[in-house]
């Protein structure tokens, strides 16, 4: 989320997507307690280590950043800055903060929140060294190497230490960022959870279970009452919260049920109250008179996308890729398993996100041609798929993508002629795999942090500067110039050079090398219980404190 933010739930946890609901009339009696589900263990609670929904969704309750995304203008906002400036050679940023945000120690067992300390600018410097300091771990600590030195440092290079990033709080509550290059898009990278602000003495004293119930200090909306692993996470409300008497839900209860139609049968049974329901199951409740009123099918700013691990045979081959990248009826694949009016792909960045050529006419992608793919298949060495080595398709466990994976397999089957193999392992495993050392393919989504080409190419797939799943070399000419392309994209001013340089750069990422297959740009499909008013923010985190529960 994200992050990477990756995503389990692409087709299941994304908890993003645009409608607000008006607020219950003041008379109206309001109820305190939501109940929700995660679909999986989160892997952590620790904002900077967090790359996936499941943890994102928990830690946006429980902590604040600089900056947050406007639900209706997807704009940079305050929150924990009351305001920002900029050198005039865009590489000095200066944020003023809020004064009355408080961390807050929240004991389980007495139920007493005790007012510990004041959030302060140097909670954010130090929060933002942790992040890319190379012995946090942070596998999301390359959207930091904006900023001045953050990625000699995060890479080890030689004679540069911490205090050499360039962040520095200048007092207790103004915090300055010296970037590497000029990022109009800065503000929304400086609120994102990387550079949360903690508190240096938790983390000091309790060491990897800080986060723990008992352990932690938060200071957002909501406090940390119950962990049951693998089981259920309990937020209460935090009375210190400056705000909080404008929020009404005091109680989140978050469920962990990984199988989709038991999160729905829950949901029926009045157990949850807003759920994702499986896929199977969207023409069941399109034609039930009330199910279909609790339905909303909203769009993303997100791809669902096959990933290769491009030094392993045959996917080493590019040929290769690109049959199997044409061999995908990705239209088939929405009317026949997705069914919730997605878009198939054939760019990496979905529409609406700046700098993607996703509409452009002139953008040609790969897109679903069997006499192509089996052209480059015989061209690649296996004519009709004879000689095809043994080659692993891995996927996050849950049905539903257990239902893709199974397309994607048939459809290598019938176009292409080869075998291949599925293999899917539980979510916390999976991002471990993927970090590690991936199979030839798999499969994740990505959805926006914030809407610039920069969060998808650059920060996902820049072999040196990004995520790099694919394990892309930085020697091989291609990810040569895809380094450059995007690294001059980054730093250019102009908008309309910058769309050029993405263009190249989605070409090279989805045509020319095709390091990935782009499936999908998604949608949302959720039922919520008609008693709940909730937003769904096309980018940002769910946002509970502002959500309403009628009495029902």
């Amino acid at each position: 989320m994200g992050t990477r933010k990756l995503l389990l739930a692409v087709l299941l946890l994304g908890i993003i997507a645009p409608l607000a609901a008006s607020c219950a009339p003041p008379e109206e009696k309001l109820e305190t307690t939501v109940n929700l589900n995660l679909g999986t263990e989160p892997p952590t609670l620790d904002p900077h280590l967090a790359t996936d929904m499941a943890s994102l969704a928990v830690i946006d309750g429980l902590f604040w950043g600089l900056t947050d995304i406007d639900e209706k203008t997807n704009e940079a906002i305050p929150e924990l800055a009351t305001e920002w400036t900029v050198s005039e050679d865009g590489l000095v940023w200066t944020f003023q903060m809020r004064d009355d945000v408080w961390w807050v120690h929240y004991d389980p067992e007495t139920n007493k929140a005790e007012k510990m300390r004041k959030v302060t600018a140097h909670d954010v410097e130090y929060g933002t060294k942790r992040t890319i300091d190379p012995a946090t771990g942070s596998n999301y600590a390359y959207v930091e190497y904006i900023i001045q030195n953050a990625y000699a440092v995060n890479t080890g290079e030689p004679g540069v230490t911490l205090d050499s990033i360039g962040v520095k709080a200048l007092d207790d509550h103004t915090v300055q960022f010296t970037l590497e290059q000029p990022a109009g898009y800065f503000p929304f990278i400086a609120g994102m959870w990387v550079n949360y602000p903690l508190p240096r003495e938790v983390i000091d004293e309790h060491g990897d279970v800080w986060t723990e119930p008992g352990n932690l200090w938060s200071c957002g909306t909501y406090m940390l009452d119950t962990w049951e692993h693998e089981s259920r996470i309990v937020q209460v409300k935090n009375p210190h919260y400056y705000d909080a008497k404008s929020v009404s839900i005091e109680t989140v209860n978050w469920a962990m049920i990984n199988d989709a139609s038991t999160a729905l049968a829950m949901y029926e049974a009045g157990e949850l109250d807003s759920v994702q329901p499986p896929l199977a199951d969207l023409d069941r409740i399109r034609a039930d008179p009330e199910l279909s009123k609790q339905l909303y099918v909203l769009p993303q700013l997100a791809t669902f996308y096959i990933g290769f691990n491009v030094n392993k045979p045959p996917v080493d081959n590019k040929l290769v890729r690109r049959a199997l990248s044409a061999a995908v009826d990705r239209q088939k694949l929405i009317d026949t398993v997705l069914k919730g009016g997605q878009q198939p792909a054939k760019t990496f960045a979905s529409p609406g996100i700046f700098g993607s050529p996703a509409l452009d006419p002139d953008f040609e992608g790969i897109t679903f041609d069997p006499q192509q793919a089996r052209e480059w298949l015989a061209e690649a060495g296996y004519p009709n798929g004879e000689g095809f080595p043994e080659m692993i398709y891995m996927f996050s466990a849950a049905s539903e993508l257990q239902k893709v994976a199974e397309f994607i397999q048939k459809q290598w089957k019938d176009n292409l002629g080869i075998d291949v193999q599925l293999a899917s392992q539980e979510w916390k495993v999976y991002l471990q795999t993927l970090r590690m050392d991936p199979p030839q393919v798999w499969a994740l989504g990505w959805t926006a942090d914030y809407p610039d080409e920069n969060n998808w190419v650059l920060e996902v797939f820049h072999p040196t500067r990004g995520g790099n799943n694919p394990q892309w070399d930085p020697e091989d000419p291609a990810a040569t110039r895809f380094m450059q392309v995007t690294d001059a994209a980054a730093a250019e001013s102009n908008p309309a050079v910058r769309k050029d340089l993405y263009f190249e750069a989605e070409k090279i990422l989805c045509e020319d090398e095709a390091i990935i297959i782009p499936l999908v740009h998604y949608t949302d499909s959720w039922i919520t219980k008609p008693y709940l008013e909730r937003i769904y923010p096309v980018l940002g985190l769910p946002h509970i404190e502002k959500w309403k529960v009628r009495a029902h």
